[in-house]
């Protein structure tokens, strides 16, 4: 079992593209990751005040988790996840061909 995190390497402000290489999926522990859409520099630091919303993926014993959550502290654990600016054209991507099952191989 396992879960697939993805993102894409801008960070933007509003219209403008401050940076076009910019690190999005961040190691937690070896079985933790998150991804941050946002303010890039909120969700390197994760430690600190966060007001960026997050993705958070990992495999735990009962297996895959992958959880939403939101600036204001609510959250959704959902089957696939999108977030930030590219969030739309993601979430197409997931409802056109996402099924129950997957496998990565």
């Amino acid at each position: 079992d396992g879960i697939i995190l993805g993102a894409d390497t801008r960070a933007t402000e509003g219209p403008i593209v401050a940076d076009k290489n910019c690190e999005k999926i961040h190691y937690m522990a070896p079985n933790i990751y998150c991804c941050g859409a946002g303010t890039a520099v909120d969700t390197e630091a994760v430690t600190g005040h966060v007001s960026a919303a997050l993705v958070l993926g990992g495999v735990g014993i009962t297996g895959p988790h992958l959880h939403n959550i939101y600036p204001h502290g609510s959250t959704d654990t959902l089957p696939y996840a999108t977030m930030g600016s590219s969030s739309l054209a993601a979430m197409a991507m997931f409802e056109s061909n996402y099924k129950e099952g997957l496998s990565v191989s």
